[in-house]
């Protein structure tokens, strides 16, 4: 999938006067994307589509226009952008109570090491976690992650492949797996050229 270039981002006005089309499309991109893996986690596929709206939005609220800014926040977004026979994704661990959040942001310490892509007739593609978002204390409600699947794995997918998300972690054994629409959109991120 190619990286976002600056040519690819549209000055804010501009921007504006497009945002709600834009918005719409992208929550129709985003619902075949988004995997809920029990009731507190939730993992958002990314691609260069839903990345190009995060720099706008970013773009958009904190008023940025200097272009040396603007390239850092294409840098920035750009690492979720997946590659060749990847898979990136936003996992996201909502708890509504904040005290019960924090008890289960300590009590799921080590995830990193627990979340994996299964795809039938494979061995699972663990997530490679951003390692610069964790701490010794607690874990973060949100992680940005990579499933390198590699040639073998990527074709399966591309083929149609079961496919589901686990999570292995003594305090959240889950796995949802993906419905027809959503293997649909794992294939069209894999071809995305």
């Amino acid at each position: 999938m190619r990286k976002i270039q600056p040519s690819d981002i549209r000055p804010t006005p501009d921007y504006e006067l497009d945002r709600e089309r834009v918005r719409a499309s992208l929550l129709e991109i985003k619902r075949d994307r988004r995997i809920a893996v029990g009731a507190n986690m939730t993992v958002l596929f990314e691609n260069r589509d839903t990345m190009i709206y995060q720099v706008q939005e970013m773009m958009r609220v904190e008023k940025i226009t200097d272009l040396a800014a603007i390239k850092h926040e294409i840098e920035t977004y750009n690492e979720l952008v997946p590659g060749d026979d990847e898979l990136a994704a936003t996992i996201l661990l909502e708890y509504d109570n904040p005290a019960e959040r924090d008890d289960r942001l300590v009590a799921l310490l080590g995830l990193e090491n627990h979340v994996e892509l299964r795809v039938d007739g494979h061995a699972p593609t663990p997530a490679e976690f951003d390692l610069r978002q964790m701490s010794p204390h607690r874990i973060s409600s949100v992680h940005y992650t990579r499933f390198v699947l590699g040639a073998e794995r990527a074709a399966a997918v591309r083929a149609g492949a079961a496919m589901s998300l686990a999570t292995t972690h003594p305090e959240l054994m889950l796995e949802a797996k993906f419905t027809a629409a959503q293997r649909q959109a794992m294939i069209e991120d894999l071809t995305a050229d």
